[in-house]
């Protein structure tokens, strides 16, 4: 069975270009087998805290992001992928004379100290942005947009390092969420 799989500019902008650039340079696409987070089964696997964690692909990350976004009052990263991501864009967001205020929103509620499920900056009522590092079947961002719903904020804008093509992209732009990838993984063969 072919296990070649590729990856191609989301959106068309300098950092983007970059990013898919750095992805390579880092080893980020591998092949092999893979048990993703939805359980499904991959011949393919896109380690998005590769480039992430690497300092030029944050820098670019943070920026690609910044530059997707318009009147958001915060940024939050999904368990674990979005994380770095959504730090990346706090600081590009600072560079950039526009502070965005980061927070993170858990798998589970903590069970110790504050016993919170986000953390960071977030307050009621405001107008957000959710980040993740790889989109397969959104069960994860969709888990996070419900916790940012249901202490009453908006989620305006829903942004991946990495769309996978299976499923999840769609169903959210069909609940209306507005959604951008900056970097598509076409599948060559999904087990």
């Amino acid at each position: 069975m072919p296990t070649h799989s590729t990856l191609e500019v989301g959106v068309n902008t300098k950092s983007a270009r970059r990013i898919l650039e750095i992805a390579y340079e880092v080893g980020a696409l591998l092949e092999g087998e893979f048990t993703l987070t939805s359980g499904k089964k991959s011949n393919y696997y896109f380690e998005g805290k590769r480039l992430t964690l690497a300092p030029e692909g944050a820098y670019q990350v943070g920026k690609a992001v910044f530059d997707q976004l318009a009147d958001v009052d915060a940024i939050g990263g999904v368990a674990t992928g979005g994380y770095p991501m959504a730090t990346a864009v706090a600081l590009v967001s600072y560079l950039e004379g526009k502070p965005i205020p980061s927070f993170i929103v858990r798998e589970e509620t903590k069970e110790h100290g504050t016993t919170r499920k986000i953390e960071g900056h977030l307050k009621e009522g405001s107008r957000v942005a959710i980040v993740d590092d790889v989109i397969t079947t959104g069960g994860s961002i969709s888990r996070a947009i419900e916790a940012v719903e249901a202490v009453n904020c908006k989620v305006v804008k829903v942004i991946v390092l990495v769309d996978r093509h299976e499923g999840g992209s769609e169903q959210l732009k069909k609940k209306g969420y507005d959604f951008t990838a900056i970097i598509d993984l076409w599948p060559s063969s999904i087990r």
